[in-house]
């Protein structure tokens, strides 16, 4: 299986965050939709980079006074910005690549998130769990097929 059909079943859209905006705010944008990473762009629109929850943790863990004490008002939202902490060097795949090809160099490169670029246009974002999800579908089709070539298809009562 390839990538585009993976992309096919998931869909194409990607939430972005702009690399001026505060951590706070992709935290805000993660949490609302429940996603591991959002895609990075720079002000005329184009991929900067991306930025995960353990880029966020890193940052905070490194930065945050408010685990030693109640923060003051000033420091209540983290004013670091999106771009100072986002992952610049993207390991990115393309629709044509296959699965098993992508998910080694997912785990090679330890990424749980690889966007997709078709014709240096953002054409998607795929997870290790779609991966995972899309290999368990297949194996799931191959053991039934197999199952029924060999005893037959099962009847119900």
């Amino acid at each position: 299986m390839q990538v585009k059909h993976l992309l096919e079943e998931k869909g194409t859209s990607v939430e972005k965050i702009n690399a001026r905006e505060t951590i706070h705010a992709a935290i805000q944008k993660l949490n609302h939709h429940g996603f591991g990473a959002l895609v990075v762009t720079n002000e005329d629109g184009q991929i900067a980079g991306i930025v995960t929850e353990r880029d966020i943790l890193k940052c905070c863990g490194e930065t945050c006074t408010h685990t030693r004490a109640a923060p003051s008002p000033e420091n209540v939202l983290c004013q670091v910005l999106v771009g100072d902490i986002m992952t610049k060097n993207l390991v990115i795949g393309v629709p044509d690549d296959d699965l098993n090809y992508v998910m080694g160099i997912m785990t090679k490169h330890q990424i749980r998130h690889l966007p997709i670029l078709q014709d240096g246009k953002l054409a998607g974002i795929i997870s290790i769990s779609d991966l995972v999800n899309a290999h368990l579908e297949e194996h799931v089709f191959e053991s039934r097929t197999l199952n029924q070539y060999l005893y037959g298809p099962k009847k119900t009562h």
